[in-house]
């Protein structure tokens, strides 16, 4: 089946689709990741979005149960230059395609991904629509261009779990209690929870709008406030809710979470040009002035000019744009980072993170 990739600039990409048919409109960004496909397509961040893979071949290792990081699949379409449909692994349970077509995510191959990535950098990351119905081209340039974006738009209520669940501590020895951390849901990866839960903590995972007084209530030694997609600026709620809980326990933030973090810090945030995306981003600790290759995904970033020096220092910055990657209260116990320390895909250069977290936590509560 034909499908159509338009983006509001009116650049067209024609290929096969695979996966879903249908429709769906979106942001393009592109992906430097070479493996680790399915946690990106299962990362909750990416909602609004298209993602297309640098990587050439897609698929060649099928799909499996044990490596997605959400409950489901959240991207608006995938995009990839060729296509696997053999896939060969001892862990694999289906193809690629079949997971898409059965999770109702969209895949079109054939695209010339590298074309597109020059194009992304150099204009930007900017609307699309990705289509099986509609093949004309005039119509779908309209569409892309008239289609909402993502500035100013609340995408984590889309995200977010209905109700709170937990993931119970594992035993570390007798003598170490469990910490108990709140996880405010923005679109958390499972894989943050497995971390925590590694590192000794008693994890339950909130819906984004919970209030701070029910946090305080639970019992909660410490908050992580996670990742997740689009405009933070957008997601006021819990901006809020960080705001009111800074200084009343240890606060942890990813990628959105550092984000909220900023903006309760009175901090602001601005649109990239085209984005964070994939496994391979140099990060440098300003403390120790060592780099780390981190895995990244994101579209907005905190102003590093609009924070309060006097309250807030500056700990990590990007090196391939100098773009702010970590923050920390000069005050309270609270530092983030916009990378994504718990990996999946990608090095593990700094899940020590986790730990440094929970110590954090440890030394508060005596």
């Amino acid at each position: 089946m034909k499908a159509i990739l338009a983006l509001e600039d009116g650049k067209i990409f024609k290929g096969e689709s695979f996966g879903a048919a249908g429709e769906r409109y979106g942001e393009v960004v592109f992906n430097t990741s070479m493996s680790g496909y399915q946690e990106v397509i299962t990362d909750p961040s990416y909602k609004g979005q298209i993602v297309a893979m640098t990587y050439p071949l897609i698929g060649n290792y099928g799909v499996n149960p044990e490596d997605v990081e959400s409950r489901k699949p959240f991207l608006e379409g995938f995009v990839v230059k060729e296509y696997s449909k053999a896939a060969s692994n001892w862990r694999s349970t289906q193809s690629l395609g079949d997971y898409l077509a059965k999770t109702g995510v969209m895949g079109i191959e054939g695209v010339d991904t590298r074309k597109l990535t020059l194009h992304i950098r150099a204009a930007g990351a900017m609307k699309a629509v990705l289509s099986t119905e509609d093949l004309d081209e005039k119509s779908l340039v309209k569409k892309a261009k008239t289609s909402r974006g993502l500035v100013g738009v609340d995408l984590v209520k889309d995200v977010t779990i209905d109700k709170k669940y937990t993931w119970p501590a594992l035993p570390l020895d007798k003598k170490t209690k469990a910490v108990k951390v709140a996880v405010l849901d923005c679109g958390v990866k499972y894989n943050i929870l497995r971390e925590l839960q590694k590192n000794g903590c008693e994890v339950t995972v909130f819906p984004a709008r919970t209030p701070a007084k029910e946090i305080l209530k639970s019992g909660a030694q410490g908050l992580l406030l996670s990742n997740g997609p689009g405009d933070p600026a957008a997601v006021g709620y819990v901006i809020e809710t960080t705001r009111e809980l800074l200084g009343k326990m240890p606060i942890f933030g990813i990628c959105l979470g550092q984000q909220m973090l900023g903006l309760a810090m009175g901090g602001k945030t601005f649109k990239l040009k085209f984005g964070h995306h994939g496994a391979n981003q140099p990060v440098k600790d300003l403390k120790t002035g060592k780099v780390a290759i981190s895995v990244q995904n994101h579209g907005f970033c905190v102003d590093i000019d609009s924070l309060n020096k006097k309250e807030v220092e500056i700990t990590h910055i990007n090196l391939n744009d100098n773009t702010l990657e970590g923050l920390r209260h000069k005050k309270f116990p609270a530092f983030s980072v916009q990378f994504h320390p718990e990996a999946s895909p990608g090095p593990h250069d700094a899940a020590y993170m986790f730990a440094e977290f929970v110590k954090m936590i440890r030394k508060y509560h005596g």
